[in-house]
């Protein structure tokens, strides 16, 4: 059985950084593609990021781009998320997701297990 377990959101003002992350199990996170969404308050779940499985191939939204980087390590079988200079759009609810195949996507619809989020709030 695959669960993803995210961590690491919270309150921080503009400008500031986190660093989210995604503990897998029943599942390498080095052997799948790998992605973070985010709903915010009214609105879809967007996609914020995501890696193929050689980790060569990463994909941003335009809005976090230069911002966040995502990233793996695979010794702990565990994803990251690392946001800086954070913004009150960002403020959202972070999901961590894997796929069943090794190419990064942006499309929420091509990822099949997810974890049940982590609270990300910027205060501005």
């Amino acid at each position: 059985q695959v669960q993803l377990v995210e961590s690491g959101g919270g309150l921080v003002q503009a400008g500031g950084s986190l660093r989210l992350s995604c503990a897998a199990s029943g599942r390498t996170v080095s052997s799948y593609a790998m992605g973070w969404f985010r709903q915010a308050p009214g609105k879809e779940r967007e996609f914020v990021a995501s890696i193929s499985r050689s980790a060569v191939i990463q994909f941003y939204a335009d809005s976090v781009k230069g911002r966040f980087t995502i990233s793996r390590d695979n010794a702990k079988n565990t994803l990251y998320l690392q946001m800086n200079n954070l913004k009150p759009e960002d403020t959202a609810v972070y999901y961590c997701a894997s796929r069943d195949e090794y190419l990064s996507s942006r499309q929420e619809r091509e990822y099949s297990y997810w974890g049940q989020g982590t609270q990300v709030t910027v205060s501005s």
